[in-house]
């Protein structure tokens, strides 16, 4: 197996805090991560280091000064700007807590150089990082949330959508629905009556990536999740919807720059320490 490389480490766990699904710290050196999507909302700060990524086939940049928030559904990728790679701290938040409208504004502006919620949100790492802080935890969450609907409410879009984005919307639903069982593309035309090179075409053109790879990066998603309740890793290929163990492992390590087995054996908590005392 292939060893990370030197100086790359991952920690990730889920805090019983209600609205973060999961906290995940990073440094990697030359991982470089496929476009995918989430379900959930990323939050991210960059300590060390920058990160070039796209969004919805946009180029951006990621760095120390500024907050990254990622809508759910909307693909990405992302890889070092430097060689020396990057350090960052994603906090991944339920759909529910911020606006669905606001997918659009967060797509159009992904980065907020808003330095008080930078340091807001290294606070609430902090807070993550120590047992028995959870109502902190809590409090310093809910501060967050209002100072980024704050952001994004600006810039809300108006209209009705195409008929094309409709569609795309709803095989995305569908795909959500059917996330482990899986779907043929004949099937899911049939369900939502349109032509399957029609609706792959709309899928793209509308999230950026093809309906397979999105399959691919949600079955990622429900990984995650089950190994870090503790399942073994060949217990969630099959829950997930792999084909086997093997081919869960190629895909993790392709997304995330560890095996599967090493992801369930991460620390519980994430208590290293992380030098950010500017923000502090």
């Amino acid at each position: 197996m292939a060893s990370r490389p030197a100086g790359s480490h991952v920690s990730a766990w889920r805090p019983a805090v209600p609205g973060i699904a999961e906290v995940f710290h990073a440094h990697f050196v030359d991982h470089a991560y496929p476009a995918h999507t989430h379900d959930v909302w990323t939050l991210l700060i960059v300590d060390d280091g920058a990160i070039r990524f796209d969004l919805d086939r946009h180029r951006h940049g990621a760095l120390r000064p500024s907050v990254t928030l990622l809508p759910p559904h909307v693909p990405h990728d992302g890889r070092s700007a430097t060689r020396h790679g990057f350090r960052k701290r994603v906090l991944y938040l339920d759909p529910s807590v911020l606006d669905a409208a606001a997918t659009g504004a967060a797509v159009d502006r992904p980065n907020l150089p808003d330095q008080q919620l930078r340091r807001r949100i290294h606070q609430l790492h902090q807070a993550l990082a120590r047992p028995g802080d959870g109502f902190e935890a809590d409090s310093r969450l809910a501060f967050i949330l209002e100072r980024l609907n704050l952001h994004l409410r600006r810039h809300i879009p108006t209209g009705d959508q195409p008929a094309a984005h409709v569609l795309a919307v709803r095989l995305r639903e569908l795909l959500d629905a059917r996330t482990a069982e899986g779907v043929t593309l004949r099937e899911a035309a049939g369900l939502l009556h349109a032509h399957p090179t029609h609706l792959v075409r709309a899928f793209t053109r509308t999230y950026g990536l093809p309906p397979h790879s999105y399959l691919t990066s949600r079955r990622i998603e429900l990984a995650r999740r089950l190994l870090l309740a503790g399942r073994r890793p060949a217990e969630v290929a099959a829950a997930a919807g792999f084909h086997d163990q093997s081919h869960l492992t190629r895909h993790f390590k392709r997304h995330l720059g560890v095996s599967p087995t090493r992801y369930a054996s991460l620390p519980a908590t994430g208590r290293a320490a992380v030098d950010d005392r500017r923000y502090s």
